[in-house]
């Protein structure tokens, strides 16, 4: 679903700010993979989702979303296939519009001051209630007086309401308190599973990396450093993790934000 072959990009080329932020990083996921993310910060994370959603082109290399290659096109032209979220829960949602008038817009099926057809509504209060937190209730509500719990919630559901080829997931949890952040996490880990999709989820949750999807991949100054899947990454505990980190980057995980448990 997702092949991208030795991308690099270095911002700002030439200049005392020049930084090189991913090198040679080629990365391939079948469809219906579910890979973690886990690196210290400044490792490249959220540029390599920059990257895949066409916030800029990268210096070199390639990316093929389901055999097509993407790697010229547009960010708002990949928007189309591709569903994100952000660490911070105001993106993604327009707080001004109700929460059925943002599902419309997500769904393509209006947005503000539009019609929304009795069957759209029933279908998107069916969407919210299986989410099960009281939303199908308040859909005529503005959603800037929701939660960020709330508001994340909802954002993960517009970003699926269509099915995308590919979900990416920056941290979208980490600026929720613990208890609501763990309810986000059982959403999105069954709204992945029930809706097959491949996803790619940056943590800074060490056994969130190892408990969730069928993949792990850690980073660390611009590259890939580890990518285990199927018995090796079931048998792994924290401890085996930041071992082999050492082992691939040659030094200890810088873990100021990472939590180790």
């Amino acid at each position: 679903m997702l092949n991208i072959k030795h991308i690099s990009k270095t911002f700002n080329s030439g200049t005392v700010n020049e930084k090189q932020a991913i090198t040679d990083i080629s990365l391939h996921l079948k469809e219906g993979d579910f890979a973690t993310i886990i690196g210290s910060n400044g490792a490249g994370k959220s540029t390599l989702f920059n990257a895949i959603s066409g916030d800029f082109f990268t210096d070199s290399g390639s990316i093929y979303l389901d055999g097509e290659d993407v790697t010229f096109k547009p960010q708002h032209k990949r928007a189309k296939f591709i569903g994100r979220l952000y660490q911070d829960p105001m993106r993604g949602s327009a707080p001004g519009m109700t929460i059925e008038e943002n599902l419309a817009l997500a769904a393509g099926r209006g947005g503000w001051f539009s019609h929304i057809k009795k069957s759209d509504r029933e279908d998107f209060r069916e969407q919210l209630r299986l989410l099960d937190i009281g939303l199908e209730n308040r859909m005529t509500q503005p959603v800037g007086l929701l939660s960020g719990g709330q508001r994340q919630a909802l954002t993960l559901l517009m970003a699926t309401v269509n099915k995308p080829k590919l979900l990416l997931l920056d941290e979208h949890t980490a600026a929720l308190d613990p208890a609501t952040a763990d309810k986000v996490l059982s959403l999105t880990e069954r709204i992945v599973r029930e809706n097959k999709l491949t996803c790619l989820m940056i943590t800074h949750n060490m056994h969130s990396a190892l408990e969730l999807g069928n993949r792990v991949l850690m980073m660390d100054a611009g590259r890939i450093v580890l990518d285990i899947e199927g018995q090796e990454r079931e048998d792994l505990t924290v401890e085996d993790l930041l071992a082999k980190f050492r082992m691939g980057a040659g030094k200890q995980l810088d873990n100021d934000r990472i939590l180790l448990s």
